[in-house]
Order: C-alpha cells, then sequence, then structure tokens
C-alpha cells in the first residue's frame, strides 16, 4: 500500500482543500486517481486513515527492532511506511532494565535487614535498660 499522504507531501490532518490542490499538482496519473479515489470520498478516508496509522505504527516497531528493506526496495511502494533503524532503547528493555534495578535493590535490603534489625532491637533494649537502671538509681537515691 502507498503512503499517499507521503507521496502527495500532505500530512494526515490536512484539509480537503490542501488535498484538492496537491491531487491537482500531482503530476503522476495513477497516483492521482488513488488519491481521487481514497482521499476525497470520506468514508473511504477514514478507512484508509484507520490502516494508515496501523501501517505507521508497525514501521516504527520494524525500526525498534532495526529491521529495514533491503536496497532493492528503497524508493519502492514496499518502503512507504519504512522508517530508518531506531537505535533508541526499546521499551522492553527498558522495563527489563526497572525491574532488575527495583529486585536487585530489594534483594540488599533482605541482605542487610537480619544485622539491622538486630542491631536496632539491641539497642532499643539497651536503652531500655539505661532508662529503667537511671530510674531505679533516682528511685533509691531518694528513698
Amino acid at each position: 500500500m502507498r503512503d499517499l499522504y507521503q507521496r502527495l507531501s500532505l500530512s494526515p490532518e490536512a484539509s480537503e482543500h490542501d488535498i484538492q490542490d496537491a491531487v491537482m499538482r500531482c503530476p503522476n496519473s495513477a497516483l492521482r486517481q488513488d488519491a481521487e479515489s481514497v482521499l476525497a470520498v470520506n468514508e473511504h478516508r477514514e478507512a484508509y486513515d484507520t490502516l494508515h496509522q496501523t501501517l505507521n505504527d508497525i514501521g516504527c516497531l520494524r525500526a525498534r527492532l532495526g529491521l529495514t528493506h533491503g536496497a532493492h526496495w528503497q524508493g519502492d511502494v514496499a518502503n512507504d511506511f519504512s522508517l530508518p533503524p531506531d537505535h533508541a532503547i526499546s521499551r522492553h528493555d527498558e522495563l527489563v532494565d526497572r525491574v532488575s534495578n527495583a529486585v536487585s535493590l530489594y534483594n540488599r535490603w533482605r541482605r542487610w535487614r537480619g544485622p539491622w534489625l538486630l542491631v536496632a532491637v539491641f539497642a532499643t533494649g539497651a536503652g531500655i535498660g539505661v532508662v529503667m537502671g537511671f530510674a531505679l538509681c533516682l528511685g533509691l537515691a531518694a528513698g
């Protein structure tokens, strides 16, 4: 399927007037005929826009995966929805990194939780013992 918007140098949000002007200026009669039959009829344009968005999404996915058409397809209709390879980190890889980081933090917390819990219990017990000893000393000294 051709990307009629790309081939006519239009945005998918183009107005009907802009589309008519672009179709009239188009030197390719087959492209002009396709654009008139698809973009000039509202029901056809709505269906085309839905399919166009889906193919754009697939093109973005292919680019994220590093998939491109071979050199013999460059400039062909099959390449209309292809994008150059995207070297950004994929959403899946980003989520895996975030989960791995959370797991390592949790494991670190679990490893140190036991000793710190013992220190906290010992410190609390020692603090209570010191306060009670001080209170007893004051009680004995007063009486």
